[in-house]
């Protein structure tokens, strides 16, 4: 198990802690009513939480760091009435954000076991809300693919099903949600690495407006990426997003302030609402499962049924052959990351620190043209200004969350002979979810169903430019409608899949 051996210090009944391992899977903001109330100690709470992870690791391999000294040091400073939000809630941090005193991987050789002196600005917001941060969580190497498989760790796999992903490259956070290790996990989407997991997991997983987070202070503006965390509920990922929205000294750019706190937003009932139900996937030769044309479907009838007017449309997204040119936005944007895991080795990287298709990213990179990659940049910025006009009639937009049902384990790695083929494959499973990072609007993913082949089945909702609200009502509205909560993967504690 990585990270320190736990202490003895805090020990508890069979039946005790059981009864604590199914309070994992309430919400947080449960939770942490319960810990101002001094129902529930925090020190319960995360030593709970440890004992999941170190039990499951070898099963699920969410994790590739464990706080067990610090999480519960920290634990022991909360008490009864303390005022913050999540006081004394265990939390999980995906392992390409920055926690001081504890390893920065990014799931990769070449950052060996750097151990930044700092936190990233949400990892702070974080801990400022009162959170217990009880480790680091898997990614694929440098968070490129959907899947979770870094050579470094090895495969982290869904607790719905071992023999398949958990998504990514938010995937450790995602398994560990999922299985009742925290009751919510940090992740972070730059294609899809957010909303992803959560479909694969059966979570509910917000992609935030550009600029809503701060990526600081180890990165500067981001066209792509946005900090989140996926959850149970809706109410928990809106009052999660008032932690982590808003403007950091240095940042280039921000998005608008909401009239109102996300979560008292949230809460409000959505006005009837004119929806777009997309299904043709903005990617050439990808093709939709009929089991999630039919979970988007079956959405949209339910929103009818609720009073919205839902109207099948073809997005122009089609024959445009934008992977190319996502492509050379993205891989540069990745390979920043290897430049970084070389300059903290004092040393250029070589093919043997990183993966095949790490390193076919980062070689392709080198040799494009500064000219390419503005070419594309500005290719993109116009094809989503053209996607926000042909959408604005629309209140929001409804599309299947993926393409299929979560891959095996070893279809998508990116270590094989073809790394572009893994590349490409990748992008067929997940088309629906980078297209909302090119155009910059918030997007969530809905855990709504439940296939028969035992896997959630989620749906995508986008909203306008910078209007969370819209997307965390409508949410809200489908989660009263369909309640997911209460299913859980057959070898969890508590009731069963639903």
């Amino acid at each position: 198990m990585p990270g320190s051996a736990p202490p003895g210090s805090v020990t508890f009944t069979a039946l005790k802690l059981s009864r604590v391992s199914e309070l994992l899977f309430r919400s947080a903001g449960e939770l942490a009513a319960l810990v101002r109330t001094g129902e529930l100690r925090s020190p319960e709470l995360v030593a709970a939480s440890l004992e999941r992870i170190d039990e499951t690791q070898p099963a699920l391999n969410a994790f590739t760091y464990v706080a067990h000294e610090s999480a519960l040091a920290a634990a022991e400073q909360i008490g009864p009435g303390d005022p913050r939000p999540f006081a004394g809630v265990p939390i999980a941090i995906k392992d390409n954000r920055a926690v001081a005193g504890m390893p920065l991987t990014m799931c990769s050789h070449l950052f060996g076991d750097f151990v930044p002196g700092h936190d990233a600005f949400c990892v702070r917001r974080l801990r400022e809300a009162g959170f217990v941060i009880v480790g680091k969580t898997t990614l694929p190497e440098m968070g490129i693919l959907p899947t979770t498989e870094s050579r470094r760790f090895g495969p982290t796999r869904n607790p719905w099903a071992s023999d398949r992903t958990p998504g990514g490259s938010s995937g450790g956070s995602g398994a560990a949600v999922a299985g009742g290790l925290v009751p919510v996990g940090h992740g972070n989407d730059g294609g899809g690495s957010t909303r992803i997991p959560a479909a694969c997991c059966g979570l509910v997983g917000l992609k935030p407006a550009r600029g809503r987070v701060s990526v600081g202070p180890d990165a500067g503006q981001s066209f792509l990426v946005g900090d989140g965390v996926l959850t149970h509920t809706v109410a928990d990922t809106a009052a999660l997003l008032d932690v982590l929205a808003g403007y950091e000294p240095g940042d280039a750019t921000w998005a608008p302030p909401p009239p109102a706190p996300f979560a008292e937003l949230a809460a409000r009932p959505p006005k009837r609402m004119r929806i777009a139900l997309v299904l043709n996937p903005p990617l050439e030769g990808a093709t939709l499962d009929p089991v999630c044309e039919g979970g988007a479907r079956d959405a949209a009838a339910l929103l009818e049924s609720l009073g919205h007017r839902v109207e099948e449309v073809v997005a122009p997204w089609s024959g445009l052959d934008l992977l190319p040119d996502f492509t050379r936005a993205f891989g540069p944007a990745v390979s920043m990351t290897t430049l970084a895991g070389g300059r903290l080795a004092r040393r250029e990287p070589t093919e043997d620190d990183v993966e095949p298709l790490t390193w076919a990213l980062w070689e392709r990179a080198r040799s494009e043209d500064t000219l390419s990659l503005l070419a594309a940049q500005n290719r993109l910025e116009s094809v989503a200004r053209s996607l926000i006009v042909f959408f604005a009639p629309y209140d929001a937009v409804l599309t299947p969350a993926l393409a299929r049902r979560p891959l095996l384990i070893g279809e998508v790695h990116g270590c094989g002979a073809d790394p572009w083929d893994h590349y490409e494959r990748s992008a067929a499973f997940t088309p629906y979810t980078a297209i909302v990072n090119v155009t910059g609007q918030p997007a969530i993913s809905l855990p709504l169903f439940h296939g028969e082949d035992g896997l959630p089945l989620a749906i995508q909702l986008i909203g306008p430019p910078a209007r969370e609200d819209v997307v965390l009502q409508l949410a809200a509205e489908l989660e009263q409608a369909r309640p997911w909560a209460a299913r859980r993967p057959a070898a969890a504690p508590g009731p069963g899949a639903g």
